[in-house]
């Protein structure tokens, strides 16, 4: 069967272009000159002698460390992201502002990846975490609830849902 959607991997996230193109950007500066950048302060830490007391040497390998494992997550997150354009209507999909009554608590989070929020202090649910399951596909008023890691039923009632604009 023939069908002109494209076949989406599920364990793709979804991302708008906006956030695939600032990631996009930020690999190949962590990539490229971030990573000569930190190589060169290991260069140069080294060259001031004993590696076992060299605060700058060990603070420059941690840092190296720590933008490796980043280039590596954000390759993943490309090479496997589904871009498209941001969520219309009022259902919960990725991408989605939601607003939700969670055990009786009014919270407003957005729903999907973390990079989406960008810069923003947004709380963030993906639609892997227990919660984002249950409330993937629901509507303002829906009434449900999921199972919290301590094996807790929490309920849920979707107040709202709106396209995060970014």
């Amino acid at each position: 069967m023939s069908t002109n959607t494209p076949e989406i991997d599920e364990n793709a996230q979804w991302l708008t272009q906006e956030a695939y193109d600032r990631l996009e950007s930020e690999l190949k500066h962590l990539s490229g000159p971030g990573r000569q950048e930190i190589v060169d302060r290991i260069e140069s830490a080294r060259e001031e002698g004993d590696l076992k007391e060299n605060g700058g040497y060990h603070a420059a390998k941690e840092e190296q460390g720590k933008a490796e494992a980043r280039i590596r997550y954000l390759s993943d997150l490309l090479e496997n992201a589904y871009v498209g354009e941001a969520p219309t209507g009022d259902t919960v999909v990725p991408g989605m502002l939601v607003e939700a009554k969670i055990a009786g608590n009014t919270m407003k989070f957005l729903f999907g990846n973390r990079e989406i929020a960008g810069d923003t202090d947004l709380e963030v649910y993906s639609e892997r975490s227990p919660i984002g399951e249950a409330i993937n596909g629901a509507k303002p008023g829906d009434k449900l609830s999921y199972s919290a890691p301590n094996g807790k039923d929490i309920p849920v009632e979707i107040v709202s849902a709106e396209p995060f604009g970014g």
